[in-house]
């Protein structure tokens, strides 16, 4: 097998990971927030890309609590 199709496959088998770990943490922030996907998701393309993200909006709206359930 030639080296790039080894890393072809490796990235595919990355990816389906990712995936896979994206929907666990999806399932156990669910358990703990109602509704709030979008910022869910956003927060979850941040962190999975290494990167930062800032959550601003009105008091009331889980920022507080999707943030520690993510810790």
């Amino acid at each position: 097998m030639s080296d790039t199709r080894w890393k072809e496959e490796e990235d595919v088998r990355l990816a389906g990971d990712l995936v896979l770990a994206k929907e666990h943490i999806l399932g156990q922030i669910r358990r703990m927030i109602v509704g709030q996907e979008r910022v869910i998701d956003e927060l979850l393309t941040a962190l999975f890309c290494n990167g930062h993200c800032l959550i601003i909006g009105v008091p009331g709206l889980a920022k507080t609590l999707i943030v520690s359930t993510l810790a």
